[in-house]
């Protein structure tokens, strides 16, 4: 059962969100997209979900695909993680009596790590795919960028994505991707990531890190940084053979997803 709706984050601003229910479940997932995606992207993934008993939540980041606000931009990255609260209160509420795990894919792997290090014992675990944690590789260049924040400029990220060229392929036609990228968003991950690295004792959420190491847009090196530099105790950290960036849409998904599944069903026993 699917139900899509528009839900107001702290600020005011229409998230669009899409819950998909397990027949027999056991736990909620929710799922943080990538820059200039959306939700859409994900549907293989929360397929097997759905199939294992995990309850999904999804939401678009502002400014993307149907959720509203200025297109690809924030004004601040603290609306990344206080967006994903409006998204993990809500699971919370309507599953008071199971666990919610996070999933956080790229800029919303960025997301994902800075919502469970502001808000401490938030989900029961965290999976990170790809996620842009530090900059290593700079792939906009030196940040932050010395022109104005409403300049916008072409996304250029469709080669790096994936190995499969079908996907390549779909990523470019797909009228949900944005085909411009604000200076003002990127801008936004220097602090970010600055932030994030100066309170990395205080990400304590089990974790499993997930990097594929040919991945040309996030160096899999962020994800080793973090995993070294954070605070949880319940860390696991595995950098994928000849991987892309999207590790969730290469040719070997369902083996990553069967691993999420697998660590994900190992926390609910504890």
């Amino acid at each position: 059962m699917s139900e899509e709706k528009m839900i107001q984050s702290f600020d005011g601003t229409g998230l669009f969100t899409r819950k998909d229910q397990a027949e027999k479940q056991k736990a909620a997932v929710v799922i943080a997209h990538g820059l200039a995606e959306h939700l859409g992207r994900y549907d293989a993934l929360a397929e097997t979900l759905l199939q294992h008993g995990f309850t999904v939540y999804r939401y678009e980041q502002r400014g993307h695909a149907r959720s509203e606000g200025k297109r690809t931009f924030f004004k601040d990255f603290n609306e990344m993680p206080d967006d994903l609260k409006t998204i993990m209160d809500w699971a919370k509420e309507e599953n008071p009596a199971q666990p919610v795990f996070l999933i956080g894919h790229s800029m919303g792997g960025f997301t994902a790590a800075a919502y469970a290090t502001k808000y401490p014992g938030s989900a029961v675990g965290v999976i990170l795919s790809g996620a842009l944690t530090r900059y290593n590789k700079e792939i906009f260049g030196p940040l932050p960028m010395d022109i104005p924040a409403d300049t916008y400029l072409d996304n250029e990220l469709g080669e790096g994505v994936c190995s499969d060229p079908e996907v390549v392929k779909a990523y470019g036609e797909d009228p949900l991707v944005e085909k411009k990228i604000s200076v003002g968003l990127i801008n936004t991950f220097a602090p970010g990531v600055a932030w994030l690295k100066e309170h990395a004792a205080n990400f304590t959420e089990p974790v499993l890190v997930l990097h594929g190491n040919e991945d040309g847009l996030v160096a899999e090196k962020d994800s080793r940084d973090f995993y070294g530099e954070i605070g949880s105790q319940d860390k696991s950290l595995k950098i994928y053979p000849f991987l892309m960036h999207e590790i969730l849409n290469e040719p070997s998904k369902y083996k990553i997803y069967d691993e999420m599944i697998e660590w994900m069903e190992e926390r609910l026993q504890d």
